[in-house]
């Protein structure tokens, strides 16, 4: 289904569950889509915890662009689209996640969307070769309301943050940014977590 925001349709491919436990939505890369294999593996974890999933494909690229744009834009978007998530789902907790540019965007948007939990794959901790151009900053903003957990490749040419810039960082040994064989330590450092923030303890 497609969701209208403030820079166009954005479209959200969704799982629905019976009686939902939590909403958790989870995004894509700068130039990516919703079908890569870390969020796959995070959409099925959430699934068997009974979670409503929604993976959203952000309005650039629905639109056809590779590039992101204004920040700002991007975030006022995303809150858009949580918003009608929100109305169509109910009063569970919600928990945002995403890879790289899209683990930004639901850092920088915990507070104002009232997520309980972030989840960042393959975090974008600066550009390749610029370590001096942190966005660290960007991590932190979850803190008000959101704990973040990151799992990052320890070959990841856009760096690892650092273990007091979340509640959790987890490297993976021997995977890149692409994270394209990471799934089952990736579910199995997700489980506890999602578990706690949906309150199924």
């Amino acid at each position: 289904m497609d969701i209208e925001t403030i820079a166009g349709p954005a479209r959200i491919h969704l799982d629905t569950a019976t009686d939902p436990a939590f909403l958790l939505v989870l995004t894509h890369g700068a130039g990516g889509g919703v079908d890569s294999s870390d969020l796959l593996a995070v959409r099925s974890l959430a699934r068997d915890l009974g979670g409503v999933v929604a993976r959203v494909l952000q309005p650039y690229r629905v639109a056809g662009g590779r590039a992101p744009g204004s920040a700002t834009r991007q975030d006022a978007a995303w809150l858009d689209v949580i918003t009608a998530l929100r109305e169509r789902v109910g009063d569970v907790p919600l928990i945002q996640g995403g890879r790289s540019n899209g683990a930004r965007v639901v850092c920088r948007t915990a507070a104002g969307a009232g997520a309980t939990g972030v989840i960042c794959l393959a975090y974008p901790l600066h550009p390749p070769g610029k370590p001096e151009k942190s966005r660290a900053d960007e991590l932190r903003a979850a803190r008000p309301t959101a704990e973040a957990v990151v799992l990052n490749g320890d070959r990841d040419p856009f760096g690892i943050p650092d273990a007091t810039d979340a509640a959790l960082v987890h490297v993976l040994s021997g995977e890149t940014h692409a994270l394209k064989k990471a799934g089952p330590e990736i579910v199995a450092v997700l489980e506890p977590w999602l578990r706690r923030w949906s309150g199924q303890h």
